[in-house]
């Protein structure tokens, strides 16, 4: 498969931007994976509350600056089964948030600045034909990071997140994919930029990245290509 680095850079006449290093690197006959996302922000973002039943009315903006970085990387055990380590680190900064709003009323952590570090470990079965645009195979992958002050996080919880994609071709070029994908959060001091969001321009696309927030997500989804 192709090894693939994307480079994003976005900025608006407001001085809001993004910029985002990611992609997957195929090292030779794909013993070894490295998947890592890079990115620093400075952009508005709007939170309706915690739950599934959070009315429109409720929306507020709040505004952050934000430094992530994600670096997983995998070794192949065999027949496509990958075992694989992780590193995710976020310090959000300069975090404004509407007084008495909200992130007041519903005890929301990481309203004020904060950083989380956190470790952890992943197993999958990858049998697609390309990361980008595959037409057959399937994903199945399970990871578990845990984030500790002992890696100088100052917050304290365990991340797990389920995910599981299947590619067929039903005729010439026409595909069928399909995905479900769970996130899960445990512990009782989950901030905000890292508890469930739905929507966004991977799953759920018709509802804005964020506009339901939680610590635990489920949901599928079906593409006809």
């Amino acid at each position: 498969r192709t090894s693939s680095i994307r480079f994003l850079g976005s900025y608006s006449l407001r001085k809001q931007f993004i910029f985002t290093i990611n992609g997957p690197v195929f090292f030779p006959g794909e013993k070894y994976i490295l998947n890592s996302h890079f990115s620093y922000s400075s952009f508005p973002d709007r939170f309706w509350g915690l739950g599934n039943n959070t009315p429109h009315s409720n929306e507020e903006e709040y505004n952050f600056r934000q430094f992530y970085i994600h670096l997983h990387g995998e070794r192949l055990l065999g027949h496509k089964l990958f075992a694989g380590l992780i590193y995710d680190f976020q310090r959000v900064i300069d975090i404004n948030v509407k007084d008495a709003g909200l992130f007041e009323q519903q005890q929301v952590a990481g309203r004020q600045p904060y950083q989380v570090s956190g470790l952890g470990a992943s197993v999958s079965w990858d049998t697609r034909n390309n990361t980008f645009w595959p037409n057959k195979g399937h994903l199945l992958s399970l990871q578990a990071t845990h984030f500790t002050s002992l890696l100088l996080s100052d917050h304290r919880y365990t991340n797990f997140i389920a995910d599981a994609r299947f590619y067929k071709r039903i005729y010439r070029k026409q595909i069928l994919a399909m995905q479900a994908y769970g996130f899960f959060n445990t512990g009782a001091d989950v901030p905000i930029r890292s508890i469930a969001s739905l929507g966004g321009a991977d799953r759920m696309r018709g509802y804005f990245n964020g506009r339901y927030r939680d610590d635990h997500l489920l949901s599928s989804q079906a593409e006809y290509r």
